[in-house]
């Protein structure tokens, strides 16, 4: 092992068989057609795929277009929602009120107790009338969120169906 690196050497080595390489390489002959089959087919896909990837880049916009929707009915329907709880609140509040007065005018205990008796079966009722409201405001604040996304997947199916 008396043999020095020489770094002059292995650059020189290595550029020789570089050239031998690449003069190896252009002597090889790429000269192959394509058949026109192929490349028919290849032009075929290439446009399938294409119109595949608008279809279904037109299907995902719309669906996003779907749930913006859909979350727009969503908070216009809890500030509904929101509005109508305080505006049963202030009613309840009111009924208290007008109560207390009418209690504070009260001559008697049996007129107290006929206050507060016809007071309640009052509330009852009303409790009731505001429970359908409520209910009433949650299943078309339900049925508005969802419209969106349902006419959505309906297109879609049909769209599917289409194709």
């Amino acid at each position: 092992m008396s043999q020095t690196f020489s770094p002059q050497e292995a650059t020189t080595k290595a550029r020789n068989s570089f050239q031998k390489a690449a003069k190896e390489f252009e002597s090889m002959t790429l000269d192959t057609t394509v058949p026109e089959s192929v490349r028919a087919l290849a032009e075929k896909t290439v446009n399938q795929t294409r119109e595949a990837y608008e279809r279904g880049k037109d299907q995902l916009e719309e669906a996003i277009d779907a749930l913006e929707r859909s979350f727009d009915a969503a908070g216009q329907g809890a500030t509904a929602f929101n509005r109508k709880l305080i505006d049963i609140a202030q009613r309840n509040l009111n009924s208290c009120f007008d109560l207390a007065k009418s209690l504070a005018g009260a001559k008697n205990l049996a007129e107290i107790v006929e206050l507060q008796s016809s007071f309640l079966r009052h509330q009852f009722d009303v409790f009731a009338n505001q429970a359908g409201e409520i209910r009433a405001l949650t299943t078309k604040i339900a049925a508005d969120t969802t419209e969106p996304i349902k006419h959505q997947v309906t297109r879609s199916f049909e769209t599917m169906r289409k194709v």
